[in-house]
């Protein structure tokens, strides 16, 4: 579907975040005074009355008599695609769309590279970005790591670097190369089985020519066997870490230590975008050098630096408990306190569990709406290293300075979402920030995004 499509249909806009106000302003520019509706929050409603006057908005969330008085309703991401409303109204004729295909649809030749993951793919959708640029690509980053793409529209570029989520994989159009970092299970909130998850993440191998994934996720490569033109990433004949260096085959590219994004996971997802260019004809070996350069993602293994007498290391983008391990396994041989917990979406904390039981952290303290479910469970293992379950993210770093020795880390890593406590992670990692004596405002944005 195409923006030009929805001239003349009766269109309402579902949510005014910053894709709802993206796609709101790509209307108005093609569709001119156009009647459009806007379905928002309570909250909203003045903001929305400001921002475009002609809307007509509606407060609250439509069920699906409401929809179905429409043709067109362009979603928001973060609203659910198996909402029962929407599914009637979806039943009834009503179609649904989204800025991340509407995209797609006004350009069909773009030279589009997509990347998803449960992680992993922030930083190697950044990584290939920044690598394509070092040999003088013109290359748009765009997507889900923080631009929404019609932010974009009518503008030009060599190569398309496109991160998707799991809520947009299926709104990608056909396009060159698709990326899957991992496969975990995450948002089951928002997919409702981690079946459905993970059917809705593969959605990007339907639409990719070519398709790269991760050689250490068996079930990852179970379930995309079937693509004709697989390629991996991670296995000895092609780009993998061994010992420590970033090799193409029996070949020595980059040794990891000089990333400044720690750990072996950020190693892979060198890797991941040194197999990307290859795939698409570009001399990877040749950007290589350009890691060096990368500047880590904000909240993702960022070091904030010595604060009291401790390392302090916000990884606040970890919504999962097996980014927490990853996360643990980067610092491993340094005394570390970790931060865990946040909102509860339900998720399988056995194998944190079982890992803190063998190998435990210096200290482990819970925090959030399941960090008491989180405590019960180590204690009920058995874990031996000291264990703290508290309220509130303020309270989780007073209690980590009394735990961890001088020359110790402090380590955010919830493995959960934030909303109990905060609009976001950005906004988590910005006051552990503050409650660690920096300031909040020198962490800066994802460098890189748009067009460069």
């Amino acid at each position: 579907m195409r923006i030009a499509d929805l001239t003349d249909r009766r269109v309402a806009i579902w949510g005014f975040g910053r894709e709802g106000r993206t796609a709101i302003r790509a209307l108005r520019q093609r569709c001119g005074a156009q009647h459009f509706t806007l379905f928002c929050s309570a909250a909203e409603v003045d903001a929305a009355s400001v921002f475009d006057p002609a809307l007509e908005v509606i407060a609250g969330e439509p069920d699906a008599v409401t929809l179905g008085r429409f043709d067109v309703v362009v979603k928001s991401p973060g609203i659910s695609a198996y909402k029962p409303a929407l599914l009637e109204a979806q039943a009834q004729g009503t179609r649904f769309t989204s800025g991340t295909a509407l995209w797609f649809g006004e350009n069909p030749d773009a030279r589009v590279i997509a990347v998803t993951g449960t992680k992993g793919k922030s930083t190697t959708s950044a990584l290939l970005a920044h690598l394509a640029r070092s040999l003088d690509v013109r290359t748009a980053l765009a997507g889900n790591i923080g631009l929404p793409l019609l932010e974009l529209q009518g503008r030009q570029a060599e190569l398309w670097v496109i991160e998707l989520s799991s809520f947009q994989t299926g709104e990608a159009g056909p396009l060159e190369l698709g990326v899957i970092t991992s496969l975990y299970e995450e948002h089951l909130d928002w997919h409702g089985s981690r079946e459905r998850y993970v059917a809705d993440k593969l959605k990007l191998a339907d639409v990719s020519r070519r398709l790269l994934v991760n050689a250490l996720q068996p079930a990852l490569l179970e379930r995309t066997r079937q693509h004709p033109q697989r390629l991996q990433f991670g296995q000895p004949d092609g780009w993998h870490v061994t010992d420590g260096v970033i090799c193409r085959g029996t070949r020595e590219i980059f040794t990891a230590a000089r990333l400044a994004a720690p750990g072996l996971h950020n190693a892979l997802n060198a890797c991941a975008a040194l197999a990307a260019l290859e795939a698409i004809g570009l001399d990877a070996p040749a950007a290589a050098p350009a890691l060096a350069s990368f500047r880590p993602l904000p909240h993702r293994l960022q070091p904030l630096g010595e604060n009291g007498g401790w390392h302090w290391v916000n990884d606040s983008i970890s919504t999962t408990p097996l980014a927490t391990l990853a996360a643990l396994e980067s610092l491993h041989g340094r005394t570390v306190t970790v931060l865990v917990g946040g909102h509860d979406r339900g998720l399988d904390w056995t194998p944190f569990v079982d890992a803190m039981r063998s190998a435990p952290a210096h200290a482990i303290v819970c925090m959030g709406s399941n960090g008491g479910r989180i405590e019960t469970a180590l204690r009920a293992a058995g874990v031996v290293c000291p264990i703290v379950h508290v309220a509130d993210l303020a309270s989780a770093v007073a209690e980590s300075k009394v735990h961890t020795p001088a020359g110790g880390v402090i380590l955010l890593s919830p493995g959960a979402p934030s909303f109990d406590q905060f609009k976001d992670y950005a906004e988590r990692g910005r006051r552990f920030a503050e409650l660690a004596g920096f300031d909040d405002a020198s962490i800066a944005g994802i460098e890189g995004l748009g067009i460069g």
